[in-house]
């Protein structure tokens, strides 16, 4: 095998599928805590993903424990998901990010019932 065509074949296997959803790379300079950054990029890819991508049954359950988790979350933790979660808000619509993907961070909290 030629290295253009390995090379081809790298750069083919490092980018998503399609019908893979992702979110864009959130800067470092945002300040948001990885943890909750990785949690949204996994439960993102859990849920929007299709399922030629996805076994949607194990995406289920691994949505089901990411959320639980989340829900311990209690004092100064859940302040700051919360402002994080704003900082993200705000980031997204000055970005110009899809409306969906805005409403996502907007809504995230109280659509699995976390803090409230």
């Amino acid at each position: 095998m030629s290295d253009d065509a390995e090379t081809s074949e790298d750069s083919d296997a490092s980018e998503a599928p399609e019908g893979a959803a992702v979110l864009p790379l959130i800067p470092a300079e945002l300040g948001v805590h990885p943890a909750l950054l990785a949690a949204l990029h996994a439960y993102v890819f859990l849920e929007g993903s299709e399922v030629n991508v996805v076994n949607p049954a194990a995406a289920n359950e691994s949505l089901n424990y990411i959320v639980d988790y989340l829900q311990r979350l209690t004092g100064t933790d859940l302040k700051r998901v919360q402002e994080d979660l704003q900082t993200l808000t705000s980031f997204a619509k000055a970005d110009k990010w899809p409306k969906q993907q805005v409403r996502f961070l907007q809504d995230f909290l109280k659509d699995n019932n976390i803090g409230g």
